[in-house]
């Protein structure tokens, strides 16, 4: 039977999913309604930012369905193939709106890089998964599957490179931009950066605080960076 933590970890997950998936599609139907690409590219990095839950999704639906987790013993590391395999086309998309928003003459150079480093990130996860995490499950069964990256291998530092990518040239330069405009523009610049800072420090959080009740309110901010994205967007 499913543990208080292990159903807290679950129920959350689900939670950023769906609420992911809600903000993705309302970003698609405004992109389709006034013609604007950009919000194509919100709404899916939205949708790959959810998607980043989809291992402990997972894990917890086996439970529930069988009994046992997704993968006992963990042996190939399906949980953090299904968890971080997202992280490159997010990280690719938040890295367009950026540039398009700040830097639009040097757009594709930027987002360039981030596709050579995106496709890296994806070998070394896929053709080394077990040296990329520690996977932790104490209790089969009840409790999900915890996982942590191992600190120095490429994923690790990649993952450190994507998150402060995004920290600095999108929460910061979208705060830059909002000091520099007035009215509904810097109204909307204001929670785009409000939006992207706390996706990153939600995102880390995520991957290095236990499953738990800190990890609750952890999710709930993450749904919150969505919430924010929209608003940005919205006018």
């Amino acid at each position: 039977m499913i543990s208080y933590s292990g159903l807290l970890d679950g129920l959350t997950a689900t939670g950023v999913i769906i609420s992911s998936c809600v903000f993705g599609l309302l970003f698609f139907y405004r992109s389709l309604k006034l013609k604007a690409k950009l919000l194509t590219y919100a709404g899916l990095m939205v949708f790959f930012a959810g998607l980043l839950y989809l291992g402990p999704f997972s894990d917890f639906i086996s439970i529930l369905l069988t009994g046992d987790n997704l993968e006992n013993p963990v042996t190939i590391g399906i949980y953090g193939r299904l968890s971080y395999m997202w992280v490159a086309p997010s990280l690719i998309c938040a890295m367009y709106i950026g540039a398009e928003l700040i830097k639009p003459d040097k757009k594709w150079n930027i987002v360039s890089i981030y596709i050579v480093l995106g496709i890296l990130f994806e070998l070394f996860l896929f053709l080394d998964t077990m040296n990329s995490f520690t996977f932790i499950l104490k209790n089969p069964g009840e409790d999900l599957t915890d996982t942590s990256f191992v600190f120095g291998h490429p994923t690790f530092i990649l993952i450190v490179i994507f998150l402060l990518s995004v920290l600095i040239f999108n929460g910061f330069g979208f705060l830059r931009k909002s000091f520099q405009s007035t009215g509904i523009i810097r109204r909307n610049f204001l929670f785009l950066s409000l939006g992207f800072l706390i996706f990153v420090i939600a995102g880390a959080g995520d991957s290095l605080i236990s499953p738990g009740v800190t990890l609750v309110f952890i999710r709930i901010a993450m749904v919150s960076s969505s919430w924010m994205l929209y608003i940005g967007f919205k006018k």
